[in-house]
């Protein structure tokens, strides 16, 4: 029997849930695929590829030959990049695309969140939040912290981090635990007095800032840059239902 091929886009917590619930259908060639950032990323079901495509073209190509029948954008909310390759790469090889999107945390009682648009909007706030940050941002953009010498940082990231990095700091290799009491220890014991992460959303790693309201710690809360104007949704079993739509 022929499988139709669908190619998940992945690296969240959301895309190995959604390959899940799509590889047990035997109709069905799941194909996730991951950027390589990562040393060791946690397994998945389906068959997983690493690596990019060569941008538009390249992925664009791939869907026409591997006859893809739909592709679903499971990535992190800041990765721009392959989102706008995916929007661009659908349109011209006519591949129906989803966005599965975790929704964005919001402030609530008790929180003190400076919000910013960018990693270097938040490294110039930081000089009037605290001397002693704990950078959850990843591994990528720390150089714009490099300059703020009159700080001390705790960087934690999930895999060792690249390029110019502030002098005065102590890495963590490590992804976020979800528990907010193991955060709270970690920012208690290095007294951080300001944490600085960006807004992906989901469960997974809001620990820290239930950590920060419950010791009154303020966060600078980097915003989701825009995406491509696309089909959206917010949860694994929406986009299940949305493929079966396209296949039926």
């Amino acid at each position: 029997m022929s499988r139709t091929a669908v190619l998940i886009l992945g690296g969240t917590a959301e895309a190995r849930e959604l390959a899940s619930r799509l590889a047990v259908r035997p109709d069905l060639r799941v194909v996730t695929s991951l950027a390589g950032l990562v040393a060791d990323p946690a397994p998945r079901a389906g068959e997983v590829r690493i690596g990019g495509f060569g941008g538009v073209d390249g992925l664009a190509g791939w869907l026409r030959a591997h006859h893809a029948a739909a592709v679903i954008d499971a990535t992190h909310p800041f990765a721009q990049t392959i989102s706008a390759h995916a929007a661009l790469a659908c349109a011209r090889s006519r591949t129906p695309l989803l966005r599965l999107e975790r929704p964005p945390w919001t402030a609530g009682p008790g929180d003190d969140w400076h919000e910013a648009g960018s990693l270097r909007a938040a490294a110039e706030l930081l000089s009037s939040a605290g001397r002693r940050a704990f950078l959850t941002t990843g591994r990528q953009g720390l150089h714009v912290f490099a300059a703020l010498d009159q700080m001390w940082f705790l960087i934690r990231c999930a895999s060792p981090p690249a390029g110019p990095l502030p002098a005065a700091r102590h890495v963590i290799v490590a992804r976020d635990p979800a528990d907010a009491d193991a955060e709270r220890a970690i920012m208690t014991r290095h007294r951080i007095d300001v944490l600085v992460t960006k807004n992906s959303g989901g469960a997974l790693s809001a620990g820290k800032l239930a950590a920060a309201r419950q010791i009154g710690v303020p966060v600078v809360m980097i915003r989701r840059p825009p995406l491509a104007d696309v089909p959206g949704c917010s949860s694994p079993g929406d986009a299940v239902g949305w493929l079966l739509r396209q296949i039926s």
